[in-house]
């Protein structure tokens, strides 16, 4: 067996797969963030429950985080929400509340802390107040380093590089992509929302977090229109922040088979809409990672820097169509620079409308005609 680090590797995953830590039953993960961010790191906690049978697995995260393990079934065990810290969760920050956690972590007596959380140039000295026995991660060359520590570079697909850092842990892949099922409770919800009677049901959703990945709303107007047409019902989802914009799609679109609802979903619900649906159009955001994890077809609309760390991996299922801008349409400055230390010029135009509209409909329509999952699947 050849060595890394001091480690043995036992087999390859994504990358070397070393040695398994020993006695291990409390995991903890970090990764903050979004709704996409806790999917990309499900196929690891996939991998860590089955390198280690019988251990528990919380991952410190946001209230969003909980709210998706609470409304799904999927491979985490509980949800411990993160204190307000720097380069982890944005906000003020209460020096006696994170005393607090860092107190209750510790007393928790973790065996194995692991940072799915970038770079770790402020991840990795929040991980390892923990107090955990072992430690594993990604790191950049100005970042603390870690028991055992995988470069972080930006342009990496993130369920494989979280997946990675499994394999550090001694955890072999056993699925590649996030994977989750709606719990019945929130199926029967979803079904009050769809129309029997229609042809297919689409869910679109024209939000993202960075304004830059929205691709117009006029284009998801004349896509939804087009499928109204053809005799099915179109619901467009988003967050309560995203509420005028999807009104503004919906009213677009001029037919009555075309309603906006968001806003108005708890997550769970909205879990049970993405597995009830024919199909999704969105944009590089949570709900399109979300459909994807419940096994709906999705089209999805990606910066073409964004399809390497986030785009789905089959095409099956599953199609891309990719904006290729690389200069901001404002000021001309380069869009490919991009990271959370990288500097941006201050404008928000979408570097997404080259995707045609023709082409994207196209896209929904071929998945809608074809022959459906299990309904309540």
């Amino acid at each position: 067996m050849a060595e890394f680090g001091g480690a043995q590797i036992v087999g390859t995953g994504v990358g070397p797969v070393l040695e398994k830590f020993p006695d291990i039953s409390r995991i903890a993960v970090l990764r903050g963030g979004g709704l996409g961010d806790l999917l990309f790191a499900l196929p690891a906690v996939a991998a860590l429950k089955a390198a280690y049978p019988g251990s528990t697995v919380t991952v410190l995260g946001s209230p969003l985080h909980g709210e998706l393990v609470n409304g799904t079934a999927g491979p985490v065990d509980r949800v411990r929400f993160l204190p307000f810290a720097e380069g982890v969760r944005p906000g003020p920050e209460d020096p006696a509340e994170l005393d607090g956690f860092f107190a209750d972590m510790r007393q928790e007596g973790y065996d194995l802390a692991v940072q799915l959380h970038g770079g770790g140039r402020f991840s990795n000295p929040f991980l390892l107040r923990l107090g955990a026995r072992h430690t594993v991660g990604t790191r950049t060359a100005d970042a603390a380093s870690l028991e055992r520590t995988i470069p972080y570079l930006y342009y990496q697909h993130e369920p494989l590089r979280a997946l990675e850092v499994a394999g550090f842990a001694g955890a072999p892949p056993v699925e590649l992509e996030a994977r989750l099922r709606p719990l019945d409770r929130y199926l029967g919800c979803a079904e009050r929302l769809v129309n029997g009677g229609a042809a297919a049901v689409v869910v679109i959703h024209p939000g993202a977090s960075d304004p830059r990945r929205r691709w117009p709303a006029a284009r998801f107007a004349h896509v939804a229109a087009a499928c109204a047409a053809d005799g099915c019902q179109v619901l467009v989802i988003g967050d309560g922040d995203d509420r005028q914009l999807a009104a503004e799609v919906a009213e677009a679109a001029g037919s009555p088979r075309v309603t906006s609802v968001a806003g108005e979903l708890e997550l769970g619900t909205l879990a049970g809409l993405l597995a009830r649906c024919d199909v999704m159009l969105g944009n590089d955001s949570g709900p399109r990672h979300l459909a994807q994890a419940l096994g709906t077809r999705t089209v999805g609309l990606y910066w073409a820097g964004n399809v390497i760390n986030a785009g789905p991996l089959g095409r099956s299922l599953h199609r891309v169509h990719l904006s290729w801008v690389t200069r901001c349409p404002d000021c001309g400055s380069d869009v490919t620079q991009v990271g959370w230390t990288a500097s941006r010029c201050l404008h928000d135009s979408s570097v997404m409308a080259g995707i045609r509209t023709e082409d994207v409909y196209a896209d929904v329509r071929q998945l809608t005609a074809m022959s459906p999952l299990p309904r309540g699947r």
